[in-house]
């Protein structure tokens, strides 16, 4: 295969790349005034990437000697990376420009960049090394990007607690890393995939332990969960909506490719650990969500509680439970995206942000639109048909039900029913509580027209979209096999 055919598998991250770099520079030479026409490069950047997706960066094979894998897995993985990472960039300016001045700079959105051609090198990977390099881009732009609001202690002490449990998690990852290539004496996934198959020793069994640990902290599964609470907590909004989606599926899909890909193998193996994080995420989650007083927490553990039913996905393993793990982490990247788009139209009068959930009682007269956005958001986390985070949920149950893991979906849809407290506990806030003081301010219209369109794609008016995205996850989840 020439180099020219294969630099055209990594097209998209060609473009990211020379993206990022290009407009550092007009930041350099621009300087605070290079902002906002940096800001609209990056987002056309990252439409460019999207569209190079539709080339032979989805048309299968191997580049590079198989440390790339340019598949329709990895296209569809992309797709939804790309979308999170352009609307994190299209909702900072307002976030950044009310909070703390002038502190957006013309490196938020590079670093989105960056980031984004980590994450797309993460789900495209073929090695283990390839792997890790694409992993440890991604992790470097979201420390530098917790911390991006230099005068907020909240979000500096975000950026250090994310730096040093995350670098502890890439120890935990390398040192399986390096016992998997020890004692399969390759890096890349098919020779890995061969000794599995074989007769196993301790010291692979050992590798792939440490692996999927140090995978459970970037996908933030249960007991890895430490660090997003904080880290969520502490960030600016609109980096918290991008670590919830963009990350989030990077890491779900990139645990899935090694699951099936370099593991297949062993899937009895890891299946039982897969199994207990599943239900661990699903009930602390659920549980640890209850008491939370600040909507930034609440989403937080939102998001490690639907990690869990994402990964019951991957427990069941084969096409179809690989298919149901990107379709439920499509419509979760919509519902994620759009609860914080509500929260960052939480603002007080001095035009602060506003993170408290008593803050929102009464807001359905206050504020009967974004009280009716927020309301479909909350139902659809909670799993209530005829919202698709009820399709999202039935399609990851199903899927494990098909494999013969009778009990544990059982499990995971009784424990589900935990979940839908808190969210029906702030439907009933919003709703039935006496009116705090109204939110200041109109919504931006950029924020206003995504909002709009998150919700409508949620509620019922999105349903002709399940079968496109069932047809698209289904030739992803083929490609892996």
């Amino acid at each position: 295969m020439s180099y020219s055919t294969q630099l055209m598998m990594v097209l998209p991250e060609l473009v990211l790349s020379l993206g990022a770099i290009l407009l550092m520079l007009v930041a350099a030479w621009g300087g605070q005034q290079a902002t906002k026409l940096v800001s609209w490069a990056a987002i056309a950047v990252l439409i460019g990437a999207g569209i190079a997706l539709a080339g032979p960066a989805s048309a299968g094979g191997e580049a590079f000697g198989g440390l790339y894998r340019p598949d329709m897995f990895g296209a569809v993985a992309k797709a939804m990376i790309f979308f999170a990472a352009a609307v994190s960039i299209l909702i900072a300016p307002r976030f950044f420009q009310t909070s703390s001045g002038d502190d957006l700079r013309p490196e938020y959105p590079v670093l989105i960049l960056l980031s984004a051609a980590g994450m797309g090198m993460m789900v495209s990977a073929g090695d283990l090394m390839s792997l890790y390099v694409g992993l440890e881009l991604q992790s470097l732009a979201a420390y530098v990007l917790a911390s991006f609001m230099r005068r907020d202690t909240r979000s500096a002490e975000a950026g250090l607690k994310y730096f040093v449990l995350g670098s502890l998690a890439s120890g935990i990852l390398l040192y399986g890393i390096s016992l998997v290539y020890g004692f399969s004496g390759t890096t890349l996934f098919a020779g890995i995939a061969d000794a599995y198959a074989g007769e196993r020793s301790m010291g692979l069994l050992f590798g792939l332990v440490f692996v999927f640990a140090g995978l459970a902290f970037k996908i933030s599964a249960v007991p890895f969960h430490m660090w997003t609470p904080d880290v969520y907590e502490g960030a600016p909004t609109p980096v918290t909506a991008f670590f919830a989606s963009a990350p989030k599926v990077a890491a779900v899909a990139l645990a899935t490719r090694v699951a099936i890909e370099a593991m297949g193998p062993a899937i009895a193996d890891w299946r039982q650990i897969v199994i207990f994080a599943a239900l661990a995420s699903i009930i602390f989650g659920a549980v640890a969500a209850i008491g939370q007083t600040n909507i930034k927490r609440l989403l937080a553990y939102s998001s490690i509680n639907n990690v869990g039913f994402a990964l019951i996905g991957l427990a069941a393993g084969g096409e179809a439970g690989v298919s149901s793990v990107l379709y439920y982490m499509a419509i979760y990247v919509v519902m994620t995206l759009g609860s914080f788009l509500v929260v960052l139209q939480m603002r007080g009068a001095d035009g602060q942000p506003i993170e408290s959930i008593a803050s929102l009682a009464g807001m359905s007269r206050t504020r009967p639109g974004l009280a009716l956005a927020l309301a479909i958001f909350m139902f659809s986390l909670a799993g209530i048909p005829p919202l698709l985070g009820f399709f999202a949920k039935l399609q990851v149950f199903v899927a494990a039900v098909d494999s013969g893991l009778f009990v544990f979906a059982a499990v995971g849809a009784a424990a589900s029913a935990i979940g839908a407290y808190y969210y029906l506990k702030i439907v009933k806030t919003m709703y039935f509580d006496e009116p705090a003081p109204a939110f200041a301010g109109k919504t931006d219209p950029v924020e206003g027209v995504l909002l709009v369109l998150a919700a409508a794609v949620i509620s019922p008016l999105g349903w002709p979209l399940l079968g496109y995205l069932e047809v698209f996850t289904a030739s992803a989840a083929k490609a892996l096999f």
